[in-house]
């Protein structure tokens, strides 16, 4: 079976958030599973591409709307095991330092995926399943059925997954010109709400629609940044399907960007290494439990709740120590380095992206805050637990298939809402648990031990594959 992954990212390529750890893995792992999976993605003009030589598949011209297009697609030359990954180059449209966030986004997109359908349609071999990922890609579902350009994939199945419906895509039907000739009879398969919505259009015609994570699913229906209606008519076409991680990168045992390597019957010693690595370097006391948070500053994230929690938590308990790595909002940025200034010794911040130092955190961190309003899967929660590290997290999503509170017997702590007072509770619930070592450690080695490989879910996709290639 033959299946094309169609992404706007992929670790270690190009990342922005959980969606390229997913890309950077699943296909891997389904080629395991018998699946000749490829990824196709576009060239960015990123550190690990420039660093990286590239050989031409092949090239073509593309026109849209009376505008050219040349169109080159590249592989990675000397790393076997990105000879799965394509790159769509389209100078001075894709090729740019950043992935998102340019005024003309919609046609750098929508261009990119008229440049994936024109290739695959000159394919000897057709693939089976063409999977698209998020609104970036949305776009190619309606696509293939309703463009006679693209005819010759119409009876290729085609799965969408939502990674994050809170980003829709939506643009104005101005911009209709920028999608090949298509029967205008059908243009309500575009819109939602009066506009072109790409994550509405590939809800509609993608042949299965999946979630990453069956909680989500159901969230979904009741709660989707204007979606709640379509997600629940379609919800018998719609599965959920968790996310996996990729134990070859995140294992503490050979964890290369973290100092001091680890097992399950090392964890203590090797996790004290590491947070004193971190201890010393932030100006932090490693006597103190440590707690962390990983991600960007955004409402979804409650990273605003958060800041205000650690704020008021600080104010009267100076037992633990906080450190936070991630970037997002100016103005919660600007708190958090306030909070820098004013509890020095307890919390400090990274503003910005470091993949090494995420790793080094979930290595030393005894905690890991997860307050999230809003979280389809996460990935962070499944690190922490690989590395021994005690999520705490909110009930929603993901987090609440992945993550059981201790009080039921499971590995993490979490709570209903994303408060004050619910992080305090918590934290206080932490600061218990950290006094009493032999549970403590416990549950860290509980954690550590189980297993939240792709495996399963590349077996569950596989089963989603069949179901529509037998047909």
């Amino acid at each position: 079976m033959q299946v094309v992954h169609v992404s706007a990212e992929c670790y270690p390529l190009a990342k922005v958030g959980g969606l390229a750890d997913v890309i950077g893995a699943l296909p891997k792992y389904q080629q395991q599973h018998k699946t000749n999976a490829k990824v196709i993605m576009p060239f960015y003009d990123t550190a690990f591409i420039q660093t990286h030589n590239t050989a031409t598949v092949t090239e073509f011209e593309l026109t849209i709307h009376q505008k050219n297009y040349t169109v080159s697609v590249l592989q990675l030359e000397e790393d076997a095991m990105m000879d799965t990954i394509f790159l769509i180059k389209i100078p001075q449209l894709l090729d740019r330092e950043r992935i998102y966030g340019y005024e003309d986004d919609v046609e750098r997109f929508t261009t990119f995926q008229n440049a994936v359908l024109t290739w695959i349609c000159n394919w000897q071999d057709l693939p089976d399943i063409i999977h698209c990922h998020d609104h970036h890609t949305g776009l190619i579902p309606f696509m293939t059925l309703q463009c006679p350009a693209y005819s010759a994939l119409k009876t290729i199945p085609t799965i969408f997954s939502i990674h994050n419906a809170q980003y829709q895509g939506q643009f104005s039907h101005d911009k209709q010109f920028l999608l090949p000739e298509f029967d205008h009879n059908h243009v309500g398969l575009l819109d939602w709400d009066g506009m072109i919505n790409p994550m509405a259009a590939a809800i509609k015609c993608a042949w299965k629609v999946t979630t990453v994570s069956t909680s989500y699913l159901q969230e979904l229906q009741k709660k989707a940044n204007g979606l709640e209606h379509l997600l629940a008519h379609e919800k018998g076409k719609s599965f959920g399907i968790l996310n996996g991680i990729d134990p070859d990168i995140w294992n503490p045992a050979t964890d290369p960007m973290i100092v001091k390597n680890y097992t399950m019957d090392t964890f203590a010693t090797g996790k004290k290494k590491n947070k004193t690595w971190i201890c010393d370097s932030y100006g932090l006391d490693p006597e103190k439990p440590l707690f962390a948070f990983i991600g960007r500053f955004v409402y979804e994230k409650a990273a605003d709740v958060l800041s205000a929690a650690v704020d008021a938590f600080l104010t009267h308990n100076k037992e633990l120590s906080v450190m936070i790595l991630g970037s997002g909002s100016t103005a919660i940025e600007d708190e958090l380095r306030i909070l820098q200034e004013k509890y020095q010794g307890n919390f400090n911040v990274h503003i910005g992206y470091n993949e090494q130092l995420s790793h080094r955190i979930y290595a030393g961190a005894d905690f890991l805050l997860m307050p999230s309003r809003v979280e389809p899967c996460g990935l962070n929660q499944l690190y922490a637990l690989r590395y021994g590290t005690i999520p705490i997290v909110r009930e929603t999503g993901g987090l609440k298939d992945t993550v059981i509170d201790m009080g039921d017997d499971g590995v993490g702590i979490s709570h209903r809402h994303a408060s004050i007072h619910d992080i305090h509770h918590s934290i206080n619930r932490a600061l218990s648990l950290y006094k009493d070592t032999s549970k403590y450690h416990s549950i860290q080695k509980k954690g550590m031990k189980l297993d939240h490989s792709w495996n399963a879910s590349a077996q569950h996709y596989k089963k989603l594959y069949l179901s529509v290639t037998k047909n």
